[in-house]
């Protein structure tokens, strides 16, 4: 699957990269660094400047900031660090390289300075907090519907979303589906860990093959299965 940012540009000596998040995910650094690195080798390409020569050659400053607007409650703005990646975090101040990310939370009622200085950000937060609402009582494509017709006739993103709805409609349930595939995953990540938690009771001789059956919802002949399976490992 390819890689890229969500926007990207330079203006003067800033380079700016921005990116938005449904989910809060710790590995923007990194992610943002590598995005970097390509903007980099394409400006040096197209400014036709040697790298390997004797002479400094004069590179933008980069800028990079993380959008947010997950379910999940988080500080209207903080920093992530590449460095609370690093294996050994006892030598992560020794690291030769870090990198910083501003995460932004854009949440309608968060930054609220933010929002009310950007019409169209504050007008995509309000419309975002509507299809949420609406989501809970009918389904994400009628929720959708239903915020962008009740949207206020004086938000400039109307036109817009009026003039795209299929489109916007089409963005909303990607992301929907990408929420619903997140929290499978972590309640499949839960699941697995108690699984494995109670197996280990087992093989410790604290509990019985039967006890963590009944644990589990599972067949015994399963648990001593999936028992052997650990033991070999």
């Amino acid at each position: 699957m390819g890689m890229k940012n969500d926007v990207s540009l330079l203006l003067c000596d800033i380079m700016s990269i921005y990116e938005q998040q449904s989910t809060f995910n710790p590995n923007m650094p990194i992610r943002q660094m590598m995005y970097a690195g390509r903007l980099y080798d394409k400006y040096i390409q197209e400014n036709g400047l040697k790298i390997y020569g004797e002479k400094q050659i004069p590179l933008p400053v980069p800028r990079l900031v993380t959008f947010y607007n997950g379910r999940e409650d988080r500080a209207d703005e903080s920093v992530l660090n590449l460095k609370d990646a690093f294996m050994g975090n006892a030598r992560a101040a020794e690291a030769d390289i870090d990198v910083r990310v501003r995460m932004v939370n854009i949440n309608y009622g968060r930054n609220r300075k933010l929002l009310e200085n950007c019409g169209p950000l504050r007008e995509y937060a309000w419309l975002v907090e509507q299809i949420r609402e609406c989501n809970e009582k009918m389904g994400i494509e009628d929720a959708v519907d239903r915020a962008i017709d009740e949207m206020p006739d004086d938000f400039e993103i109307k036109g817009f979303l009026l003039a795209n709805r299929a489109e916007v409609k089409n963005m909303c349930l990607t992301e929907y589906d990408e929420e619903k595939a997140m929290q499978m995953f972590r309640e499949e990540g839960r699941e697995e860990g108690r699984q494995n938690a109670v197996l280990e009771m087992v093989k410790d001789g604290d509990i019985t093959c039967g006890r963590a059956a009944e644990k589990l919802g599972k067949p015994v002949n399963e648990i001593e299965r999936l028992l052997m399976e650990l033991i070999k490992e």
